[in-house]
């Protein structure tokens, strides 16, 4: 079917004066005196594509630091969780570390990634919890014969854990290795807790407890109940006297010893080579604490990215941690992923159900082109979609404002649908891996990542659209700056048959390329195109903008994003 499109384009004044809006505060440059440059944002992070990898869970490259004997009466190893069908899924440790992450730097850098955010590496407890409700197969919100090996637990926020180090192989290490890739990792940072810490059958070593860079006792929560903790007992003075999450110990953010011994630590491993910060659970601490931790983090290292999990699917609510009087920190978009799950796991569902949660304009985000955006985590169901699914999600993503992230194996649709205790989490491992890579989702994946990766304009450009109606989608990504012009037109076809693009909205006339492809159009008013079923074309035209309603759209972008 051929689409002829149009926009109803809102009147912006050409004269303002205006900068961009971003966490970083980089001032914009001016293309012209009468023109801003026209960028969703110039931080340099927005350049970066995220793979996600639980570290224990992604491949084991060296076998000697499995420690499959940790843990006494309360073993450390699988945690093996049995569910009907000979359904599995484990709490235990599974033997991925250091050496599995840098065994596979070509495979993130060939699929087109460029920054790996990897849970935690600090060091916690060598036992399974023994206190809380037993976690069964497909159970929530229990934490009873669980192990830290996902890192979330720390007992001393300065200490890697010994299951990912190997010898020569330390954090530092690897990350000195992976830049050598072209690779940057992004470090997962916890405020809120530690481990758990009270309703054990005994005082279990390490939960509980925290430890300081020397290996100093600084925090002992006593297995007490925190409404049991003591004013007068100096080794209490970390915690709240109330719970927070389940067991866990709910650290005092009001403390300015905490304070310190938490923002020391996050800039102790900024100094070991951290790029980035994935927050955990920022609203479950107040943004005081924020303001303070960004303060003091780019006090010493300016324009730090840094992105928070707030798990709540109101944009209003979320936006609130990018605002800059709360520390200005980015936040994964989870109304996006709430919105990507609908759409792509329903073959028949529209693409104008996408358009909301963009806020390209007038939205409460402080910017929303530094959002990081995905469709499935750790933390919840996996996308259940089929192929074609996964395949017209990542054409999305990839090409949408926003940094993607993807979690480990969704480039080959891994444990799709299942939940965390139901195999979400699954052990992914080196041959699965190798496999994957003859996966169609895998191979439409790596195209689309690639072109991301190769154009400016996809990666901090302004979201201009067209239409998103029904199977079809398409819209503009245009940055202008003194160092980079470029406009880009992408095009979407999640059908199951051809569709037909005839584009002469807002045009702009010149020789334009899809990246692709290689197909090329000399345009003048009109560029007429076929996608392919489950199809993306990027087409390309490296010019400052000049067609007067396309510049006029890309001015009101800017001013009101």
């Amino acid at each position: 079917m051929t689409r002829a499109f149009s926009l109803t384009i809102l009147a912006a004044s050409t004269s303002i004066l205006f900068a961009c809006n971003s966490t970083s505060d980089a001032p914009s440059r001016m293309v012209t005196p009468s023109k801003p440059a026209l960028v969703g944002t110039q931080h340099p992070f927005a350049s970066e594509a995220i793979y996600f990898l639980m570290t224990d869970r992604f491949v084991d490259g060296d076998p000697t630091n499995n420690y499959e004997d940790q843990g006494g009466d309360f073993p450390t190893w699988e945690g093996k969780l049995e569910g009907p069908d000979g359904q599995v899924a484990y709490v235990g440790y599974m033997g991925g570390d250091f050496q599995g992450v840098l065994n596979n730097a070509d495979y993130f850098v060939d699929l087109g990634f460029s920054a790996l955010w990897m849970t935690p590496i600090v060091d916690n407890p060598d036992q399974a919890f023994a206190g809380g409700e037993p976690i069964e197969f497909g159970g929530m919100f229990k934490d009873g014969n669980k192990t830290g090996y996902h890192g979330y637990w720390a007992s001393n926020f300065y200490k890697e854990d010994e299951h990912l180090v190997s010898p020569g192989l330390d954090y530092e290490a690897l990350n000195k290795a992976l830049a050598q890739k072209g690779l940057k990792t992004i470090l997962d940072v916890v405020a809120n807790h530690g481990s758990p810490s009270f309703t054990m059958e005994i005082d279990q070593p390490k939960f509980g407890e925290l430890y300081d860079i020397d290996g100093n006792l600084v925090a002992d929560h006593f297995n007490l109940d925190p409404t049991k903790l003591s004013q007068n007992e100096p080794l209490h003075d970390f915690f709240h006297q109330y719970p927070d999450i389940l067991q866990l110990s709910n650290l005092d953010d009001t403390n300015p010893a905490v304070q310190d011994y938490l923002i020391n630590s996050y800039l102790h491993w900024i100094e070991k080579g951290a790029s980035a910060f994935r927050i955990d659970t920022i609203k479950h601490v107040p943004h005081r604490f924020w303001r303070i931790m960004a303060d003091r983090i780019r006090e010493q290292h300016p324009d730090f990215f840094m992105f928070a999990e707030s798990y709540d699917y109101n944009a209003n609510f979320i936006a609130q941690h990018t605002l800059p009087k709360n520390g200005g920190i980015s936040v994964l978009d989870f109304p996006g992923q709430g919105a990507m799950t609908k759409v792509f796991e329903n073959p028949e569902s529209d693409f104008a159900e996408l358009e909301d949660y963009l806020h390209l304009t007038h939205g409460p985000y402080h910017n929303v082109y530094e959002l990081t955006t995905f469709y499935d985590n750790h933390d919840m169901r996996r996308m259940n979609a089929d192929d074609m699914g996964f395949v017209n999600a990542h054409n999305w993503l990839f090409t949408t404002r926003g940094i993607p992230v993807l979690y480990q194996g969704s480039e080959f649709g891994y444990m799709r649908g299942t939940s965390e205790h139901m195999g979400n989490r699954n052990f992914v491992g080196q041959e699965r891996l190798d496999a994957g890579k003859n996966h169609i989702i895998y191979r439409e994946l790596k195209t689309i990542a690639n072109v991301r990766k190769a154009l400016p304009a996809l990666q901090r450009g302004l979201q201009i659209n067209l239409e998103l109606s029904g199977q079809t989608a398409s819209f503009y990504r245009v940055i202008d700056t003194e160092e980079t012009q470029q406009i880009a037109l992408v095009l979407l076809n999640k059908g199951d048959t051809a569709a037909d693009f005839e584009v002469s909205t807002m045009l702009q006339a010149g020789s334009w390329h899809e990246t692709i492809s290689g197909m090329k159009q000399t345009v003048t008013d009109t560029l007429t195109t076929q996608v392919k079923p489950h199809g993306v074309q990027v087409w390309v035209l490296n010019e400052s903008v000049s067609q007067p309603e396309l510049l006029q759209a890309a001015l009101h972008a800017v001013q009101y994003k």
